[in-house]
């Protein structure tokens, strides 16, 4: 595994993202069953988000690489290569855990060059996932934030994040807080193969009720539309009116891209599980990572119109993160805008 020769931009010009004092434990407990974890200590802990990225935000703080969660179309997959580990059930069982995240973000944010800007995370790997009940590095992370008084949001599948209720409820009073449940859609049979890690969607959207009964507003991430599997009207509309009977404040939907590391893996599953739907998603994303720009039109035309039917709104790009939306760019088009959130 490659510790130390991670540097920045890959030319040697910039600090290795990782020490050399790496420990790694494998814990042989019934929820950590068949996991190892890889401790270290970061160098860094804020990342830049390159500037070519679609993302709505610029800075982000992941306290883990791998996720538990095993979700077959991760598009954070490809990372676990740069580590020399594999990017389909090694993404899902080495993870590794940045165990000095807390005071490093307490470091960096007082840092003079830091001008308090707005943090995302789970926009890689998931913060919830099991391994953050072990670690509990998120405690420290938000508080951390919330001394600073230093806008940030939270993206997660987790129901872990209810363990940091009252936290988050402190950090609101101080600054702007976006929490959002990440929820596709409700189908028991396709969750189970597709995340099998997670919590079941229902789980998810009774957490989503928590937070909002709590006073913690929360969106809903629809993500991943699943093409043929389900993006049926019957499907989107099920999902839309569970996501409002959450009390969810917006519903954000977004089409499954598929970049490499995860179209493997996912291509792969599909292979295994729905063979006849394999030359279709071939078809699909001949192009590219992304479906192509009619079926992401049409998926945002009718979760928009089920929306509406039951009552949530209004929508806007990076709502569910409380991100303020960016300028419009020529070179987008809304939808396009709209669809590419993660």
């Amino acid at each position: 595994m490659r510790w130390t020769n991670l540097s920045r931009d890959g030319e040697g010009a910039a600090p290795a993202l990782f020490g050399t004092d790496s420990v790694t434990r494998t814990f042989d407990t019934p929820e950590f069953r068949g996991i190892t974890f890889h401790e270290i200590r970061a160098r860094s802990i804020v990342n830049r988000v390159p500037g070519a990225s679609r993302m709505p935000f610029e800075w982000t703080v992941n306290p883990y690489r791998g996720c538990s969660h095993a979700c077959v179309y991760c598009f954070a997959r490809k990372t676990h290569s740069y580590l020399d580990l594999d990017t389909g059930t090694g993404f899902d069982s080495q993870i590794v855990v940045k165990v000095n995240a807390p005071e490093l973000l307490r470091r960096e944010l007082a840092a003079a060059k830091w001008r308090g800007e707005h943090i995302a995370m789970g926009t890689n790997v998931d913060c919830y996932q099991r391994a953050e009940g072990r670690y509990r590095l998120m405690p420290g992370i938000i508080d951390a934030l919330t001394e600073r008084a230093n806008p940030f949001s939270i993206l997660t599948k987790g129901t872990l994040i209810l363990r940091d209720l009252e936290r988050l409820r402190r950090a609101a009073d101080v600054t702007d807080v976006g929490v959002s449940v990440s929820v596709g859609f409700l189908d028991a049979a396709l969750w189970r193969t597709v995340e099998p890690g997670t919590p079941a969607p229902g789980r998810r959207l009774a957490a989503v009720r928590t937070l909002t009964d709590h006073g913690i507003a929360c969106g809903v991430l629809m993500a991943p539309v699943i093409p043929f599997l389900g993006d049926s009207p019957q499907q989107l509309r099920a999902t839309v009116r569970a996501v409002a009977a959450a009390g969810a404040t917006s519903v954000t939907p977004l089409a499954l891209h598929l970049r490499p590391g995860a179209r493997e893996w996912f291509m792969a599953w599909l292979a295994e599980h729905h063979p006849h739907l394999v030359r279709r998603y071939e078809s699909m994303y001949a192009g590219g990572a992304y479906a192509p720009k009619w079926y992401q039109r049409r998926i945002t035309r009718l979760v928009h119109e089920y929306a509406a039917e039951a009552g949530i709104g209004p929508y806007a790009p990076g709502a569910h993160r409380r991100v303020p939306e960016p300028p419009a760019s020529p070179t987008l088009a809304p939808e396009h805008t709209q669809l590419t959130l993660l």
